[in-house]
């Protein structure tokens, strides 16, 4: 069969609904997981051109790599990591003489041929590659080094299993991206974050076909890399927690590997406390205060020549380390009255005409970019530098809305597309996943931007006029040219350590398919359907997503973390930053149930996806159905008993009323779709949270709209879709 993802209706149902892979715990009671039952593999992103074809090849002896050219020690790597992976997702995880030996089979002959590309590890990178199984084993072409590393992942995915064991389908792809950078952002200020955690990443981008990790490095919690330049910042700014120049390098050679590039940001002048801590004499306003109730607002001051040596020198050392040539200074939120409020610096702006606290930023900006472009550095910054006359070749990083993206591409600027990929709005991947980097529409003014702008110090009159702006017209030819991608950043306001591969993952697999696939590859259930089997791949293969989510549930729970994995299987942490607002008010530490939920929770989303197909007709599904509402009924007095710690009270009134939802849908499923009144009122109390925690404005929530643990029923709208009131 032949499949192009030209087409919108790519992959159907019927060949990916077997690929449905949910951890054991997910499963309701006295269900399996379900395992593949077909060769049809689940390829993310999906490949420009695929062709599938009859037959298979058996990997019981894994594959035998052979190479057209003496490959580079890059390559042979890669390789190694392949052969790794290839192993751990076919099972060959035994020892040799444990395998069971299919004797007709040996070793699955892999040729690569590479070519030499001079743009490698650039935004000018040779990413395309051909890729065919047949009967005489497996061809990878390849234009240079990074068209080797994808199609690899490729193939990795191409593993599947049945009752016979591992094999590899016949097919014919032929892929290439369709932008050239396609990123993840991750705040290591906030919280700080492991050698460790972060190479992980680096290792799941490299199978997902994503190719830059921007590292948000300073900010106003921490200064996280240490400077022999200006060791004050390191020993003041980063309270202890830092990476050593010898982690950095090692951080860049370990992500050059694998294809993917690295960009610092180093965020001025807003954002500025850790660095005001070691010069607090560069600062708008004095005294600096090291406990402020925002650590986001305090600013250094841009009229001092001081400011701007300490900027050349701190770039200029932290350039050395990250080679790349995009260097990002960050540029957002400057608080205006950490300005218009010192004397000094109103009587400089007035003495040289700057009559806005956004011209003297401005003003800033074009230094800043001088000093980077001495450097040799191309710079990155968020949206509000592009308000400032800077040089065409600057990149703007827009995250406030699609009026940046049409003003910047109008002036001829590289743009990368944040806005609508924010991982801590914990929105789930399908609605990330149907917004385009091209399409202004789908990243219009909206109130999560807003509100994200009013949180961190804008104006409301501003924020207002942004809201209240029409969506520009859509790109023109010439405008799109100058969109390089797009990157999904994650700020650690309520991210730790241990949570990050959660947050992160799968969902930025989903973005990574819309930065990489065509444009018309927008089946969300379909993505769905693919992401289950993806992010198991991801955990077989190294992430620690469910392992770390499990060991806090153990922790909550010692002895007893069935009942609390299967409330938070249900359900989804509060969106758009009112889990933000739920923390803030309820003091609570980032050690509850709702750091254990997901954003899209397996075994709620498999739920939503056999009532669609039970309310269209398919009534097969009826007892799957069955299995997991009363595993959801019956949790509730399981979970009872250990609510009482910390971390899981609150949730009591969660569990109950899952409880009560769950056994709606059973008699529901007995013909029985009425609610007395009192299950109304819970079925409504939980609709209204879902529906006021995707409004951010605060026009429908004050505490009370908040609920419990911070925690929506995830499943109640499938459940109210099975009551006939959808």
């Amino acid at each position: 069969m032949t499949f192009s993802t030209g087409r919108a209706a790519l992959f159907g149902s019927s060949l990916l609904a077997a690929m449905m892979v949910v951890p054991a715990w997910a499963a309701p009671s006295g269900e399996q997981p379900a395992v593949a039952q077909s060769l049809a593999p689940a390829l993310m992103p999906l490949p420009s051109s695929v062709t599938f074809s009859g037959g298979a090849l058996p990997l019981s002896e894994g594959f035998a790599v052979t190479w057209g050219h003496p490959p580079s020690a890059m390559l042979r790597a890669a390789a190694g990591r392949f052969l790794r992976r290839a192993d751990a997702l076919a099972g060959r995880v035994l020892p040799v003489a444990e395998r069971p030996v299919d004797s007709t089979a040996g070793p699955v002959s892999l040729r690569i041929d590479a070519g030499l590309d001079a743009g490698w590890l650039s935004t000018r990178a040779k990413e395309d590659y051909r890729l065919v199984v047949g009967s005489d084993g497996v061809r990878l072409t390849a234009s240079g080094p990074d068209g080797v590393l994808h199609g690899l992942a490729t193939l990795t995915q191409l593993i599947v299993r049945d009752e016979n064991g591992p094999k590899i389908g016949f097919a014919t792809i032929a892929d290439h991206p369709r932008f050239v950078w396609r990123g993840i952002m991750i705040d290591t200020s906030r919280h700080f974050v492991t050698v460790e955690t972060i190479k992980r990443q680096i290792d799941a981008m490299e199978m997902l076909k994503l190719n830059v990790l921007h590292l948000h490095l300073s900010d106003g919690t921490g200064f996280r890399v240490e400077s022999r330049v200006l060791p004050e910042l390191t020993a003041k700014g980063s309270h202890g927690q830092y990476y050593t120049q010898a982690q950095i390098r090692d951080l860049v050679a370990y992500a050059a590997d694998r294809g993917i590039r690295i960009v610092p940001e180093f965020d001025l002048p807003g954002h500025a406390l850790a660095v005001l801590l070691a010069h607090p004499e560069l600062a708008a306003t004095h005294p600096v205060d090291p406990e402020p109730k925002n650590k986001n607002t305090a600013a250094l001051d841009p009229t001092l020549p001081a400011t701007l040596r300490l900027v050349r020198r701190l770039y200029g050392e932290m350039g050395g380390l990250f080679p790349d040539a995009y260097f990002h200074a960050g540029g957002d939120e400057v608080e205006p009255d950490e300005w218009v409020k010192n004397p000094k610096i109103v009587a400089w702006m007035n003495v040289h005409g700057d009559t806005t606290p956004q011209a003297l930023q401005a003003g800033f900006t074009v230094q800043v970019q001088k000093i980077l472009a001495a450097q040799g550095k191309v710079m990155v910054g968020w949206d509000e530098v592009s308000e400032a006359a800077i040089p065409s070749d600057v990149v703007v990083d827009v995250w406030r809305s699609s009026k940046f993206i049409a003003s910047a591409t109008a002036g001829h600027h590289p743009v990368i597309v944040s806005a609508g990929y924010y991982l801590d709005l914990l929105q789930p991947a399908g609605q990330h996943y149907l917004v385009d980097p091209y399409d202004p529409a789908a990243n219009g003014v909206t109130r999560e931007q807003a509100d994200r702008l009013l949180k961190k110090g804008m104006r409301p009159d501003l924020v207002n006029a942004f809201l209240k702006e029409p969506a520009p017209p859509p790109l023109t030819g010439e405008q799109k040219a100058f969109v390089l991608g797009g990157e999904a950043p994650l700020w650690a306001e309520l991210v730790t350590d241990e949570m990050l591969d959660a947050r992160i993952w799968p969902r930025a697999a989903a973005i990574a398919e819309r930065f990489w696939s065509p444009a018309e590859v927008r089946d969300v259930d379909d993505m769905y359907r693919r992401l289950a089997v993806v992010n198991a791949e991801l955990q077989i293969t190294g992430l620690q997503a469910e392992a770390n989510r499990w060991r806090m549930a153990a922790r909550l729970s010692p002895g007893a973390v069935d009942p609390v994995m299967v409330l938070a299987g249900a359900t989804v942490p509060l969106r758009n930053y009112n889990m933000n607002r739920y923390v803030g008010r309820h003091g609570r530490r980032l050690d509850e149930i709702g750091e254990v939920a997901s954003p899209d929770p397996a075994p709620a989303l498999r739920f939503s996806m056999l009532v669609t197909r039970y309310v269209s007709g398919d009534h097969a599904v009826a007892p799957a159905l069955r299995r997991q509402l009363v595993a959801w009924r019956d949790n509730d007095a399981a979970f009872a008993p250990v609510a009482s710690v910390r971390g899981l009270s609150e949730a009591r009134v969660t569990s109950r009323h899952l409880a009560v939802i769950a056994q709606a849908g059973l008699r529901a499923l007995d013909g029985k779709p009425t609610l007395s009144d009192a299950e109304k009122e819970i079925f409504d109390q939980e609709d209204a949270a879902i529906n006021s925690s995707a409004d951010v404005s605060g026009s429908s929530g004050g505490p009370a709209s908040l609920p419990p643990a911070g925690l929506m029923i995830a499943a109640e709208p499938a459940v109210r879709k099975l009551l006939g009131q959808q």
